[in-house]
């Protein structure tokens, strides 16, 4: 049995109730975004131009200035915690984390108190989340941590709270009302919580010098995956390529580009350098002159587009789609400007990048 779902379209107008619903939606996008716009203001307090005093009271700039330099050594992984929803943020935050370059595992904070405390380990960096900053469920990790020595930071929205008094760097964030009517299911704070660890990722990224290759490394499934592969390992090598030189006549350049079939050829010199390309179109204007009289350079373009071996999948995307009339194919030259492979659309295509 299939049940139908009511129509919004436009010739229908929505009934008060079903604009009660939209308005309840965007009130809570609303209250969220202005908690996002606070945090904003709350890390720009350590520019020393945020007009709020309570804002810039928090400190929660310079925390956060902190946080970066301390995990930005390579040799620190960070263990994030917490417990509930923000146990789900945590969780989000250190795959984040791992998928951008920082070291970092989850550990659930009751399984920690039955033995996952095992997997801390010296020069670990602890990010505890709690927007109370009084979760008891805590309390083993937070004494395990000051019992070794591990570095603490606590994400909060309390200073003075049990967690961020017991915190080396407390991430204090700025008071925001909650969406839920009743002002308690976690939902501005819980915005506020990914977003920063978000930020916190993101700005580690950067000093890192973590580059899309980087980034290709950890993600080798899927349509990302296909994107950041390498066009080395996408292009046609060898008696495949379709090249010839300048003097060709223009009748063994039909045969060329028949017996390859890449739509195209290129024209090398002497030296084995690329000097110039032939498309389809350039052969269907070439059909109107003399064609036993003409040769492969006097139809060529010379400036043709190229991309080199160790560019991205979707680079070569980019730039086949990124002109005026898109092309179809890229030669791949090496340093010296010889043609080592050509990539067509379709075999972006066959590896998922496009």
């Amino acid at each position: 049995m299939t049940h139908s779902l009511p129509s919004l379209s436009n010739a229908c107008p929505v009934t008060a109730d079903q604009a009660a619903m939209i308005e309840g939606a965007c009130k809570v996008l609303q209250t969220e975004r202005n908690g996002l716009t606070l945090l904003m203001e709350a890390l720009r307090q350590a520019l020393g131009n945020t007009g709020d005093a309570a804002v810039a009271a928090s400190g929660l700039g310079d925390a956060f200035i902190r946080t970066i330099e301390v995990l930005s050594t390579p040799a620190r992984r960070v263990v994030v915690t917490g417990m509930g929803k923000s146990g789900h943020i945590g969780r989000k935050i250190q795959s984040t984390l791992a998928s951008t370059g920082t070291p970092s595992i989850f550990v659930h904070p009751a399984e920690a108190s039955h033995g996952d405390l095992g997997m801390l380990q010296p020069g670990d960096a602890i990010l505890a989340l709690s927007n109370s900053g009084e979760t008891s469920e805590l309390a083993d990790i937070v004494s395990h941590a000051r019992r070794f020595g591990l570095l603490l930071i606590a994400m909060t929205a309390h200073a003075e709270s049990t967690l961020a008094r017991a915190a080396d760097i407390s991430l204090v964030l700025p008071h925001a009302p909650e969406a839920c009517p009743m002002g308690l299911a976690p939902t501005t704070s819980s915005t506020m919580q990914l977003a920063l660890g978000d930020a916190l990722a993101i700005v580690l990224l950067t000093r890192r010098g973590f580059g899309a290759d980087d980034f290709g490394v950890f993600h080798p499934g899927g349509r990302l995956g296909a994107q950041l592969r390498s066009v080395r390992e996408l292009m046609h090598t060898g008696p495949g390529m379709p090249l010839g030189a300048p003097d060709l006549p223009l009748r063994q350049v039909i045969m060329e580009m028949t017996r390859k079939a890449f739509g195209c050829m290129g024209v090398v010199g002497p030296d084995g350098a690329l000097v110039g390309l032939i498309t389809d179109g350039d052969l269907r204007r070439a059909l109107e002159q003399d064609i036993d009289g003409t040769r492969a350079a006097d139809i060529m373009n010379t400036n043709p587009q190229t991309i080199r071996p160790d560019a991205l999948a979707v680079d070569a995307l980019r730039i086949m789609n990124d002109r005026p009339r898109p092309i179809t194919s890229l030669f791949v030259l090496d340093a010296e400007h010889h043609p080592i492979g050509i990539l067509h659309i379709h075999d972006l295509l066959r590896a998922g990048v496009a």
